[in-house]
């Protein structure tokens, strides 16, 4: 049954269950911007970094692959930075406006913008449309080979929201979406698409797997009685098995992806320095695994959280790489 909205409020303390304490948008952004830019989920900015690392990925690599940076590199990562904010905003007013039923019958999502009554469904769409607009008119700076790739990244995004109701394994289809960056930004350095971008694509498939199992670990008992679909529910109480399984696919496949990306120059040290990269990451992630309490829903969105520093590691000695 669809929830009644509630009366719209923009005050401070109408903030989402699940924001970070004392963000930004909740104590100094204008009260009339508040909702928006909760429904863009800018008080809760782990998600734009999980989709930004791995665009950020693609282009190091891509750097070490033709052994040469270029000034336009420093605006393929920046506009990739501008587009990974505007467009997780988008992909996120979407997935709030084809969830709103959902999420008003579960704890931790029912006081998001749209189901408490903050925003319209029209007005939401109105703010996804512009956030994607601006979006795109960084996207069209880039290689025209990236622009096309920008352009088939919304055909993940926009079957992920639905994906919870077919699938167990709803986490896929996030990670299609999510680290699509990987792929635009080796392009938009190198002009084509590269064998080790879609095996680093494939590798940021497998991290998204093992963090957003994690998270989706704090709903499981809300989305069992209203029939949502999760890896989290899939696994159960052999979470940490998938949770190793996914590190070491991870863990693998990036270092190939490396190793691919950093032989045409024939620098062994910069290969092995890169190398480090996925290593250091795995050990995160084992650092991860190790802390982990699937009843404890404040330990699992720290550590979820914490896979922004787990994305930051491997990025570290590819620029390190870059410098040899």
């Amino acid at each position: 049954m669809p929830v009644a909205p509630q009366t719209p409020d923009t005050s401070p303390h109408n903030q989402v269950a699940d924001a970070v304490a004392g963000n930004w948008v909740d104590t100094t952004a204008p009260e009339w911007s508040r909702p928006y830019l909760r429904l863009s989920r800018a008080d809760r900015p782990i998600g734009t970094w999980l989709l930004l690392l791995p665009c950020w990925w693609g282009l190091a690599l891509a750097m070490l692959y033709d052994g040469m940076a270029r000034w336009e590199d420093l605006w393929i990562a920046v506009g990739c930075a501008a587009g990974a904010w505007l467009m997780r905003g988008a992909g996120c007013t979407w997935n709030d406006i084809t969830d709103r039923d959902f999420d008003g019958r579960v704890e931790r999502t029912r006081s998001r913008p749209i189901p408490s009554g903050q925003v319209t469904v029209q007005g939401a769409v109105i703010w996804m449309i512009a956030q994607a607009l601006i979006a795109l008119a960084i996207l069209l700076t880039f290689h025209p080979m990236a622009i096309l790739l920008g352009v088939l990244s919304l055909v993940p995004v926009l079957i992920y929201p639905f994906a919870k109701r077919f699938t167990w394994w709803p986490q896929v289809f996030l990670g299609l979406a999510f680290n699509w960056g990987a792929l635009l930004a080796w392009t938009a350095h190198t002009g084509q698409l590269g064998a080790p971008a879609v095996v680093l694509y494939v590798a940021g498939i497998a991290w998204t797997l093992f963090y957003d199992t994690i998270y989706a670990h704090q709903d499981t008992e809300d989305d069992a009685l209203i029939g949502i679909k999760s890896t989290a529910r899939l696994f159960g109480d052999q979470t940490p098995k998938w949770l190793r399984r996914f590190t070491v696919g991870t863990v693998g496949l990036m270092g190939i992806a490396v190793i691919f990306s950093a032989l045409p120059s024939g620098n062994v040290l910069a290969m092995v320095l890169a190398v480090a990269g996925p290593w250091a990451m795995g050990w995160h992630m084992t650092w991860q695994m190790r802390g982990i309490d699937l009843d404890d829903g404040a330990k699992l969105i720290r550590l979820f959280r914490a896979n922004r520093d787990t994305g930051l590691i491997p990025l570290m000695f590819f620029g390190l790489a870059l410098c040899v």
